[in-house]
């Protein structure tokens, strides 16, 4: 029985909520972006391979994104979750520039039961792409800003950098 391993590649890129970590898969496609001290993020294992090569377009769009020039990221992504947490990531991906909305309006979307809005949750904190697939504009009903796995101060600079918030 042999294991065939996929070389993970990675990159830095700093931004102005600290340095980011992207990876992606052989193919190109984005398969993380983490910060430091993420909760459940990543960082460099033995054997990724460094090369900013598969990740110019991210870098560009990034750059562009906290210069204000750019509110939508179109980048190749690949991302393995269970259906449910696809179904989730998918719904993040609608949710635009300068918009919030709640897990309770997440669970709606997807058409899963209110009672589901803890499961949202855990997918919105397992979303292994932070900024490009914008879980940060995901708020409590009540309109307070919940949890972030990037920490709630990165929340709050993502969101005042989109006009949400006021500085």
């Amino acid at each position: 029985m042999s294991t065939m391993t996929t070389t993970v590649y990675w990159t830095s890129a700093d931004s102005p909520v600290g340095p980011l970590l992207l990876t992606a898969a052989p193919t190109g496609e984005l398969t993380s972006l983490s910060v430091p001290g993420q909760k459940g993020g990543r960082t460099v294992q033995d054997g990724w391979r460094r090369d900013p090569g598969p990740f110019r377009a991210a870098e560009q769009q990034l750059a562009a994104y906290f210069a204000g020039e750019l509110e939508e990221f179109r980048l190749a992504v690949r991302t393995a979750g269970t259906p449910f947490r696809e179904k989730v990531w998918a719904a993040l991906d609608d949710v635009p520039y300068g918009a919030t909305v709640s897990y309770g309006e997440i669970a709606a979307r997807i058409g899963a039961p209110r009672a589901a809005v803890r499961a949202v949750g855990g997918a919105i904190g397992a979303n292994p792409l932070l900024i490009v697939r914008p879980c940060h504009r995901v708020i409590g009903a009540d309109g307070s800003l919940t949890g972030y796995a990037g920490g709630l101060e990165r929340k709050v600079r993502l969101l005042t950098h989109e006009g949400v918030l006021r500085p």
